[in-house]
């Protein structure tokens, strides 16, 4: 990271980039380009390692592309505003940058998928068994090998 001043190395305050975020973009190996695609998510913290689910279905180019080759990227980021520095214009944000594989879940690990992506999204009331039995879903996890934080904020704004 070129500006380490904006590195947020403090692993709770990624994680909670994450949580407030609705969105993440997951970026694959694609034939002639990258190919990326912003998704619902739901995830999980185990022994240091965020884990992050999403459903897709069954068939598609998500689906091909991660059979094809499962290194992915996961982005997430949170726009302030825009402000002046005096001599330019520039962003207040919180960006969160991970790389993992992906792999489809099956059985009680689907679900499990389901259930962390239903409490994300506020819909706590669906069953996560029925949609996961749903022949045309398919739940896939990506496991986080690594991740990086970053945030630029006026000093008054300042996250701790």
């Amino acid at each position: 990271m070129r500006k380490k001043d904006r590195e947020i190395g403090d692993f709770s305050q990624i994680l909670a980039i994450v949580a407030k975020s609705q969105v993440v973009r997951l970026g694959l190996f694609a034939e002639d380009y990258p190919y990326v695609v912003p998704l619902s998510f739901g995830y999980e913290q185990r022994d240091g390692t965020l884990i992050v689910y999403f459903h897709c279905a069954a068939q598609g180019k998500k689906i091909d592309l991660i059979a094809r080759d499962n290194r992915v990227c996961l982005e997430w980021d949170a726009l302030a505003g825009y402000v002046e520095t005096g001599h330019s214009v520039t962003a207040d944000y919180e960006s969160v940058i991970a790389f993992g594989r992906a792999s489809l879940c099956q059985g009680e690990e689907k679900v499990r998928g389901i259930r962390l992506l239903l409490e994300h999204t506020g819909f706590t009331d669906y069953s996560a068994q029925a949609c996961a039995a749903l022949p045309v879903v398919e739940v896939c996890k990506v496991v986080c090998d690594r991740i990086t934080g970053k945030r630029r904020f006026p000093k008054k704004a300042e996250m701790s």
